[in-house]
């Protein structure tokens, strides 16, 4: 019997970097009358919410740094961990990357510093048209032959294949399984009462970490089909 349902967002529930649509929407209402939902994001709580349109959730952000509330109709950081990041030494981490993968020709910023201390490498820089991103990597595939490349250079650092054309770096035990696991422990819930869904179980992908911790997992392959995927919760 499972008691908790931790979700990603982009792929799984909405298009990257897309509003919450409402037939999605309805469904997570549906949920929530007979579960305890909770989002496990890579980005910080605040964007997710803004993206999820104020739907009343519970979120751990920037892959376990943040977490948030919604009491009373009213958004609330509960808490809030940061981690130091030598900007020079990523800077010419990422500028090495570019170069080995001929990928020198970027919009905006070679990398993206997040408050948190997460960093994210956006393979076409910080700039770059929404509808580029989404056509560059939509299979990952791209990704996934830089990945080991990636995690060799960022060897005392977890690395994520995130969002649809970037990879984020994160410091410690902060990654999606230890944030599902620090909640359950904390909230009194077995993993086993845990369902997670997600779109990327992959290698490198950034929900693998929930499904290589033993967390039963749901894969959503398109969000356009999360109704029909989850139905089954529901009756």
């Amino acid at each position: 019997m499972k008691k908790v349902i931790g979700f990603d967002l982009d792929g799984t529930l909405t298009q990257h970097k897309s509003p919450l649509g409402a037939e999605n929407r309805a469904v997570l209402e549906r949920l929530s009358k007979k579960y305890r939902l909770l989002m496990l994001g890579a980005g910080a709580c605040a964007r997710i919410y803004k993206q999820m349109g104020g739907f009343p959730i519970e979120i751990i952000g920037n892959y376990g740094m943040q977490h948030s509330v919604v009491e009373n109709g009213h958004f609330r950081i509960t808490e809030e961990l940061t981690a130091e990041v030598d900007h020079a030494w990523v800077e010419q981490a990422v500028t090495s990357l570019r170069k080995r993968f001929h990928l020198e020709s970027f919009y905006g910023d070679n990398v993206e510093f997040h408050a948190s201390g997460v960093i994210t490498f956006p393979i076409l820089g910080t700039k770059a048209p929404l509808e580029l991103k989404l056509a560059y990597d939509p299979d990952r595939a791209k990704r996934r032959v830089m990945y080991p490349a990636v995690r060799e250079v960022f060897h005392d650092f977890n690395v994520f294949i995130g969002g649809s054309s970037s990879f984020d770096i994160t410091q410690g035990d902060f990654n999606k399984f230890h944030a599902l696991q620090r909640f359950c422990e904390t909230n009194g819930y077995d993993l086993s009462e845990a369902l997670y869904v997600g779109d990327d179980f992959g290698e490198g992908g950034n929900d693998s970490s929930v499904k290589l911790g033993g967390v039963d997992c749901l894969e959503v392959d398109d969000y356009r089909r999360f109704p029909e995927l989850t139905a089954y919760l529901l009756s």
